[in-house]
């Protein structure tokens, strides 16, 4: 485990059904954010920026948490410098990705989280936080010039895993086919994570929070099922 790693929080989807935005992980992100004045609000993977920001401001003011969307600044990397929490909002990783490059957020939210500042998002704001979004399952909208992500967290994520259904007709690969087409090329861990999971990452200690289990993949090993509080270093470590 580096010495730099981050505080992160990674969720895996953002809207339980049946409830509001946010209101499954709420309790963990206020504690998670707990003691921050302004936290900076990555929005690109959606399009409609102004909608989105609105929304998730309005989120977290319930939460009695302060959150400013970057989109209205013009140097929005300076405006995550003035921040001390970052929460990327979900939508297409590849143009999160495309965008947070082009906007010079990569090196900014990499160094502002390396420095202590606590980082959440939701599926794309989750697989920004791995070292690529090669394990993301969204279609490539945008060329984002190269798959490298923020690498702030260990292991790659694979949000809204499903396993296959069994009563539905379906000849294509199923999630975990994908992902063992990842490991033919890649070696890092991949944890999928179900709807209304998460990931809370301290230095040296990744917890499955959540109601479900998650599934730990690697590569020429059987799969592990993750009950919820599970810790991912019991079953694998880096160094």
């Amino acid at each position: 485990m580096r010495a730099d790693s981050p505080a992160l929080l990674l969720i895996s989807n953002s809207t339980n059904p049946g409830e509001g935005y946010l209101d499954h992980c709420a309790e963990t992100m206020s504690t998670h954010f707990a003691g921050c004045t302004r936290i900076a609000f990555v929005p690109y993977a959606l399009a409609d920026l102004d909608a989105y920001a609105k929304q998730a401001e309005a989120r977290f003011d319930r939460m009695g948490l302060v959150l400013q969307s970057v989109h209205r600044d013009s140097d929005p990397a300076a405006a995550i410098a003035q921040c001390d929490g970052v929460f990327v909002g979900g939508g297409n990783t590849f143009r999160l990705l495309h965008r947070a490059r082009s906007l010079g957020l990569v090196e900014a939210i990499a160094g502002m989280v390396r420095s202590g500042v606590p980082y959440a998002g939701a599926s794309a704001g989750s697989n920004l936080a791995c070292p690529t979004i090669k394990t993301t399952n969204d279609m490539p909208i945008v060329d984002p010039a190269g798959l490298e992500a923020l690498d702030l967290f260990p292991y790659q994520v694979n949000a809204h895993y499903v396993d296959r259904d069994p009563d539905v007709a379906h000849g294509g690969e199923t999630r975990e086919q994908r992902i063992a087409e990842f490991h033919e090329e890649n070696e890092t861990p991949v944890i999928g994570i179900r709807e209304g999971t998460m990931l809370d990452h301290r230095p040296g200690r990744t917890t499955l929070l959540g109601p479900l289990r998650a599934r730990l993949f690697r590569k020429d090993e059987a799969t592990i099922e993750l009950d919820s509080g599970s810790v991912v270093e019991d079953f694998v470590g880096f160094a």
